[in-house]
């Protein structure tokens, strides 16, 4: 099993400790399992998402419901966020992260995340907007080469960019 130690802290001092090449299945039965995220890209642009409550730049996913496997969690998510009904993902690993406290614990705590890609054909802001159907919690999105000095991106999603080529 390969193992990247990263340890790399945001500015809210969440750690992403690790990225590791675990099996999805073992993730999706891993106690630590809690959440998806989605690194997209559409032709050489990756696409970030400002989140409304936390009023920053994001790559798309969110929290597991109980009994959910990773990629189910992926899809439905992007499927609630993205309004995207695919199945065409990649699966590039096992996040490991050392989370502060927060909204969902008021403990630090261990929690493991599945990474995607998802290569979406060629197409305008508009068409995309267009496609998104929660306009609660996604307040905007913008291509990354647009905003990656002008607004603020979450750095840990900054530095998963990378992972999808």
């Amino acid at each position: 099993m390969e193992y990247e130690n990263i340890y790399f802290k945001d500015q809210d001092g969440n750690i992403l400790i690790s990225i590791d090449q675990m099996d999805e299945a073992a993730l999706s039965r891993d106690p630590l399992f809690t959440h998806c995220l989605a690194v997209i890209k559409v032709g050489n642009e990756y696409l970030l998402s400002k989140n409304k409550w936390r009023n920053r730049y994001e790559v798309f996913g969110g929290c597991a419901e109980k009994g959910e496997t990773a990629r189910e969690c992926i899809l439905r998510e992007c499927h609630e966020e993205l309004g995207l009904s695919i199945s065409d993902i990649t699966y590039l690993g096992t996040m490991k992260f050392l989370l502060k406290p927060d909204y969902f614990s008021r403990d630090k705590r261990f929690e493991l995340g599945g990474l995607y890609g998802i290569t979406l054909p060629d197409m305008s802001l508009d068409d995309i907007y267009g496609m998104i159907n929660d306009k609660e919690e996604i307040v905007a999105f913008d291509w990354y080469s647009h905003i990656k000095e002008k607004e603020t991106i979450t750095q840990i999603d900054e530095k998963l960019l990378g992972y999808y080529i």
